[in-house]
């Protein structure tokens, strides 16, 4: 099994929830806006013995040429768009599901962005962001859903894809927000999406005011570390600068 982070790059957020880029060559972080964090946005590509799987698709900016970054990102690895075979989304927020389908900047068609894969959603996810959201960018994402033939719908709060991906749905970050265990070979690769973004959040009890139910969240975190480290899981940051992936150490 193989991981790659597809990086689109760094960003400063603020309550606002605008994705404001962040070049570290010209800007220093001590400048950014005020209540505002700094984070990656990383979707992954895993690559096992019979599937190549995104984990989320960004927020589904095209580079300077028009190719939508993602494909390009994975292009780079010298792997076609069109052979990813699961999409699996963690929760329906605009720095997640950006690239679900994309815009043609000629021809102004909207497409699947993978249109060869099945794309496992939590349905529960779907009608909620249907009912409640108000982020014309965001539903349009969602609605494409509705009509894609290649839609799995997730209706449990646990589950096994394929007899390879493990999937729990823990809310904290979001209502009905699900991370994911790939197991093969023996190998583990765990992505905890937004409960669990970054690094540094994993080693401290730190509560986050963006999530839904900060403590859960952090009480999440603390249980995953624990059985990564002794199970020496290989864990994906979606939203760390320096370490998109890490395994921890046995020792305390």
């Amino acid at each position: 099994m193989r991981i790659h982070p597809l990086s689109e790059g760094s960003f400063f957020v603020d309550q606002s929830k605008v994705f404001v880029p962040f070049d570290s060559s010209h800007q220093q972080a001590e400048n950014r806006p005020k209540v505002s964090i700094l984070v990656e946005v990383q979707p992954f590509v895993v690559i096992t013995e019979k599937d190549i799987i995104l984990l989320d698709t960004g927020l589904g900016y095209h580079n300077k040429e028009g190719i939508l970054q993602i494909h390009a990102n994975l292009m780079s690895l010298g792997i076609n768009p069109s052979s990813v075979t699961k999409v699996f989304l963690s929760h329906l927020h605009k720095d997640h599901l950006g690239a679900i389908s994309y815009l043609h900047p000629i021809h102004q068609e909207r497409y699947i962005s993978f249109p060869y894969a099945k794309y496992y959603v939590q349905k529960r996810n779907f009608d909620e962001v249907i009912e409640n959201s108000k982020d014309p960018n965001v539903r349009i994402q969602v609605e494409t859903l509705a009509g894609f033939s290649g839609v799995e719908w997730l209706t449990e709060d646990e589950g096994v894809i394929d007899e390879l991906i493990h999937y729990q749905v823990t809310g904290a970050h979001s209502p009905f927000h699900q991370v994911a265990w790939i197991k093969e070979n023996g190998e583990t690769l765990f992505f905890g999406a937004d409960v669990a973004p970054q690094l540094q959040q994993m080693k401290s009890r730190f509560v986050a005011k963006y999530d839904l139910e900060g403590k859960k969240a952090m009480e999440y975190r603390r249980e995953w570390w624990e059985r990564g480290r002794k199970e020496q899981w290989t864990f994906a940051f979606y939203h760390d600068l320096q370490h998109p992936t890490h395994v921890p150490s046995q020792e305390l």
